[in-house]
C-alpha cells in the first residue's frame, strides 16, 4: 500500500503542508489536480526525489521518508519518460536489473517476461529515436516494472499522446497492474484517464487532497 501521513514539502517558492492520503495494495490510484497545483512535487517525494520537511511516507507498511529512491522499492515513470538515446529496448528494460546485480539467467528470463507482457518483442533492438509516443511510453513502463516493484508511480504518462493511442494504454495499463500486483499511483489532470483507470481517485487543489 502506499500512505503518506502529515507530509510538508517545500521547493522553492511552492510548497503544500500537511498532506495525508493511503491507497491499498493492488489498487490503481489516481491523483488528479490542475497544473502547478504539486501533483509532480508529491510524486516525487514518494519517490525520494524531493526532500520532506515533515511527515512520513510508508509503502508496503515499511516507512521509507528517510530511505534514498533506490532502497524504497518504486518504480517510476517520469512525465518526460527519460528513456536513454544511446541503449536499445532491450538494454532499457535490462537496466534496473543489472544495477541490482541480478544473475544474468533470471534477468534475461524477466527481460523476456516484459517483452511479452507488453508487446516489445519487434523493438527490442531499437534505440529511442524514432519510437511512436505509444512505444516509447511502453518501454518506459518496462524499464519502471522491470525489478518487480510493490510500487508503481506514474507522473501524467499518456499526456503526449493522441486519443487513440492513450485509450489502448488505458487498456494495457490496467491488464499490467492486473497481472503484476503493483500498487499504482498515477498522476493525471484529465478526467476521462481518470475514469478509465481509478479504483482511487485523490484530487489535490489548494495544497490539500
Amino acid at each position: 500500500m502506499i500512505a503518506v501521513e502529515g507530509l510538508s514539502v517545500r521547493a522553492g517558492a511552492f510548497g503544500f503542508e500537511g498532506v495525508s492520503f493511503s491507497a491499498n495494495a493492488g489498487e490503481y490510484a489516481v491523483l488528479m489536480g490542475r497544473t502547478g497545483c504539486g501533483k509532480t512535487t508529491l510524486l516525487e517525494a514518494i519517490c525520494g526525489l524531493k526532500p520532506v520537511r515533515a511527515g512520513r511516507v510508508s509503502l508496503r507498511g515499511r516507512d521509507v521518508t528517510a530511505l534514498p529512491p533506490a532502497d524504497r522499492g518504486v518504480g517510476y515513470v517520469p512525465q518526460d519518460l527519460a528513456l536513454f538515446p544511446t541503449l536499445t529496448v532491450r538494454e532499457h528494460l535490462a537496466f534496473a536489473l543489472e544495477v541490482r546485480r541480478w544473475p544474468p539467467g533470471e534477468a534475461a528470463r524477466q527481460v523476456e517476461e516484459l517483452t511479452e507482457l507488453l508487446g516489445l518483442g519487434h523493438l527490442l533492438d531499437r534505440r529511442p529515436q524514432g519510437l511512436s509516443g505509444g512505444e516509447s511510453q511502453r518501454v518506459a513502463l518496462g524499464r519502471a516494472l522491470a525489478f518487480r516493484p510493490g510500487v508503481l508511480l506514474l507522473d501524467e504518462p499518456l499526456s503526449a499522446l493522441d486519443e487513440d493511442t492513450r485509450a489502448g494504454m488505458y487498456e494495457l495499463l490496467r491488464s499490467v497492474q492486473r497481472q503484476t500486483g503493483v500498487t499504482a499511483l498515477h498522476v493525471t489532470h484529465s478526467r476521462a484517464e481518470a475514469r478509465a483507470l481509478a479504483d482511487r481517485l485523490f484530487l489535490f487543489e489548494g495544497g490539500a487532497l
